[in-house]
């Protein structure tokens, strides 16, 4: 019998794929953020390093999804008691649910985002989330509600006493009073703007960059946009640095030729201060990847340092420096404007915990000084135990050192800045420069300490 000829199946061709809703990615990045900070417990910018180390989000979706996670930790209570004010009972903890219903009020209520975008994109996410997917109808309407009503709810709202937690407002008060310590919280709650440190010609780059070169010395321009984006950055003119965080390198005063030790070195900031200022600069970091993080820095600065990893509190190498600067690990209070995530992540008794690692390393450090030399000791930290009390048991336990007081108007120090026995203490709300627009400056303590010769 004659057979017929098989004609080959034609191949099926694969279903099209639809495109993603413009803007999707970067929410759905923002919720991921939010996911590793609150329910993971990781830093931020641990999360942020972690999501974009492989990604094709455009670098412009990344920094939405960086400015929405970072907008709901720092008005997560005020997110909170507006959208549980319309609910009857607490939701399940189903998926990502909650982390989008608290990124979609964000947008609506201090982003500015168009309802439409904000409301559909949501309901988008919950639809994708295999737990979350069938509360989408729940996540439209409430987030209708909140279009509606929500900016009269956070005007009626104290930002300070939901967004702040309760133990640490009580403890700047106790520091501070409670009309400073009110001013502290409400200047912790704004973005901060963007400070750089130059290597040379600050006029020249503030003018290419469109900043303001402050008394400090430091170059600030308004936050936002792509920092590699910057006139400067590949050629390495310059790096992020706050205004506070660049006075502990520069209250040593000239350093040309002379050892310097930086302590707790990563992620580079001091260090290539100290480099870009002509000392010979031994940087100490415990973690490796940190570490490599700061060669990197270095690198694309065109900066060199011996860089050491070991741990600051037992490195011994046998010799001592003209100079020693410890930036000591603290809870970072002072930092709450660029790091929204203290607020949720660290808890009061931080405090004492990281006050013990700081005498460790303060003891330590004392050995490596030379005679002569300066002892340069520093914290982001608003907490008196991470500070001045620090400082004031090291000299009760180290006769040896004696402080070197800081003036007025050294390295832009402004007299506000001052405590009376002459250490540095920025606080959140005070200005940078009184001339610039953008005011604020990070809570940084700085004690300048002598070992007699």
């Amino acid at each position: 019998m004659h057979k017929r000829p098989r004609v080959p199946a034609r191949p099926r061709e694969a279903p099209a794929v639809a495109p993603l809703p413009a803007g999707l990615e970067a929410r759905e990045a923002a919720v991921r953020l939010l996911t590793s900070v609150l329910e993971q417990g990781h830093s931020l910018d641990g999360a942020l390093a972690k999501a974009f180390q492989k990604t094709s989000l455009e670098p412009r979706d990344r920094a939405l999804a960086r400015l929405i996670a970072a907008t709901v930790l720092r008005r997560l209570g005020q997110l909170e008691a507006v959208l549980n004010s319309y609910l009857e009972k607490p939701l399940p903890k189903k998926g990502a649910l909650w982390q989008v219903l608290l990124s979609g009020a964000a947008q609506l209520l201090f982003l500015d985002t168009p309802p439409h975008a904000a409301v559909g994109l949501a309901v988008e996410q919950a639809r994708r989330d295999r737990q979350a997917a069938r509360y989408d109808k729940l996540v439209n309407a409430l987030l209708r509600r909140v279009s509606r009503e929500g900016r009269a709810a956070i005007e009626a709202q104290d930002g300070v006493a939901l967004n702040i937690p309760k133990w640490l407002l009580d403890r700047w008060t106790a520091a501070y009073g409670a009309e400073t310590a009110r001013r502290i919280a409400e200047a912790s709650l704004t973005e901060a703007a963007l400070d750089l440190s130059v290597k040379r010609d600050t006029a020249s780059w503030a003018e290419k960059l469109g900043g303001a070169v402050l008394v400090t010395g430091s170059i600030r321009l308004a936050a936002g946009g792509r920092i590699d984006g910057l006139p400067g950055f590949t050629e390495g003119a310059w790096w992020v640095q706050d205004a506070a965080a660049a006075l502990p390198a520069r209250l040593l005063g000239d350093v040309t030729g002379k050892t310097v030790l930086d302590l707790c070195a990563a992620p580079g900031g001091k260090t290539a201060q100290l480099a870009s200022a002509g000392a010979d600069v031994t940087a100490i970091e415990l973690s490796a990847t940190r570490l490599e993080r700061l060669k990197s820095n270095l690198d694309r600065l065109g900066l060199t340092a011996n860089l050491v990893e070991a741990d600051a509190a037992t490195w011994s190498p046998g010799r001592s420096f003209d100079a020693v600067l410890l930036d000591a690990p603290c809870t970072a209070t002072g930092t709450i404007r660029r790091h929204p995530d203290i607020l949720r992540l660290k808890r009061a008794d931080d405090v004492a915990a990281l006050s013990e690692v700081q005498t460790r390393l303060l003891d330590h450090a004392a050995g490596l000084v030379a005679p002569g030399g300066t002892l340069i000791y520093c914290t982001c930290s608003l907490e008196p135990e991470e500070g001045v009390q620090q400082v004031e048991r090291f000299l009760e336990r180290h006769p040896q050192f004696e402080r070197r007081p800081v003036v007025a108007g050294e390295s832009g120090v402004a007299p506000a800045w001052l405590t009376d026995a002459g250490d540095v203490r920025t606080l959140p709300f005070q200005a940078a420069d009184p001339s610039s627009e953008l005011t604020g400056i990070d809570g940084f303590y700085v004690a300048r300490l002598v070992l007699r010769g």
